[in-house]
């Protein structure tokens, strides 16, 4: 199978094509505007196979998709472009609304263009994936209650009510053309290559340095966290044996709070780069975001059920696995921080 995956040099997008490219025999094309968040570096480790072409493409310019789709002609789509910073959506909601909403509208249009015009099998096995998150089914009040499938949507930020205006246009592409559409909507993700601006990362970083971990406010909020190749497992198994029309929760099975994520990264970081001051002395509560959700957890037991996957890593492996990436992967993260790795694609003409 040949697969589109928009977004590809994205966090979750890079864990996808890096699952695919080495763990299964498919061919990836990686349709990535290369925004801010676009590091290529990710996929560097792939990026010579034979199987993997790469396409600097807007999704709302619906010339190139049309493009990309006639020349490349895959078999599925995978779509994971999106903005989706909650503090970046707060200050400048309008990349947000073109990217998000416009985007995926293009997309879904272009998609539906290629697909009506194949034929017999081709047309039958085609899928079209969109990739989603949690944050559309607004917080829970409850310290039981999960999210399922059928929640409903109330989202509280303009990253995730861009993204729920997306999960209805697909649905809605779905129900009223035919499109073959899966959706699904994962927890908080984390592991190698994520981008210094998340909360993982930005505490990893900012320790090693000696700077202030900025928490909001308690630092009680609390998120499910998903390890990034779980989760790339996870989309592979939902594009290749998902059913069209239904949507798959993802989650990690792992609830924490804010402060103890942080509290377990300090940890990890005084036992493999002890210092005589404890990083948890670094820890600063500040001021908490406007419209901040309390509580996000899932429950995957339908994708478990019905499509046999489950998360393969705890939070207490995947984080300590995250932290020592980072820490062997410092001159990475320079490149992202002083901003080299933008400046280098320029120079390369990509």
């Amino acid at each position: 199978m040949k697969l589109l995956i928009t977004g590809g040099a994205g966090f979750i997008g890079s864990a996808v094509i890096r699952h695919i490219i080495n763990n299964t025999k498919d061919e990836v094309v990686n349709l990535d505007k290369l925004t801010y968040a676009g590091n290529l570096e990710s996929l560097s480790e792939v990026s010579g196979s034979e199987r993997y072409a790469f396409e600097q493409v807007d999704i709302c310019n619906r010339a190139e998709v049309d493009r990309v789709l006639a020349q490349h002609q895959p078999g599925a789509i995978m779509h994971l472009a999106a903005e989706s910073h909650v503090d970046r959506s707060i200050d400048g909601p309008a990349d947000f609304i073109e990217t998000n909403i416009v985007g995926t509208y293009t997309l879904l249009e272009a998609t539906r263009q290629y697909w009506q015009a194949l034929e017999g099998d081709r047309k039958n096995d085609f899928r079209f994936h969109h990739i989603s998150t949690d944050e559309v089914y607004g917080d829970l009040e409850g310290t039981s209650d999960l999210f399922t499938e059928n929640t409903p949507y109330a989202p509280s930020s303009p990253y995730s009510a861009s993204k729920a205006s997306s999960d209805h246009l697909a649905r809605a592409w779905h129900r009223t053309y035919g499109l073959p559409v899966l959706v699904t909507n994962c927890s908080n993700n984390y592991g190698p290559y994520h981008f210094p601006e998340k909360l993982i990362p930005l505490v990893i970083l900012n320790a090693l340095e000696n700077k202030p971990l900025p928490v909001y406010g308690k630092g009680d909020q609390i998120r499910d966290w998903l390890y990034v190749e779980d989760h790339a497992r996870a989309l592979y198994r939902v594009v290749t044996d998902g059913k069209p029309g239904e949507t798959y929760n993802i989650g990690g099975h792992n609830e924490k709070q804010n402060i103890e994520v942080v509290q377990t990264i300090c940890d990890i970081l005084q036992e493999l780069r002890p210092q005589q001051t404890t990083y948890r002395d670094l820890i600063t509560h500040v001021k908490d975001r406007p419209g901040h959700d309390l509580r996000y957890a899932i429950d995957a037991g339908k994708i478990q059920r019905e499509l046999g996957w489950s998360p393969d890593e705890t939070f207490e492996t995947g984080i300590r696995k995250t932290v020592e990436w980072y820490l062997n992967n410092l001159d990475w993260c320079q490149r992202v921080q002083d901003g080299s790795y933008q400046r280098e694609r320029l120079g390369a003409g990509v």
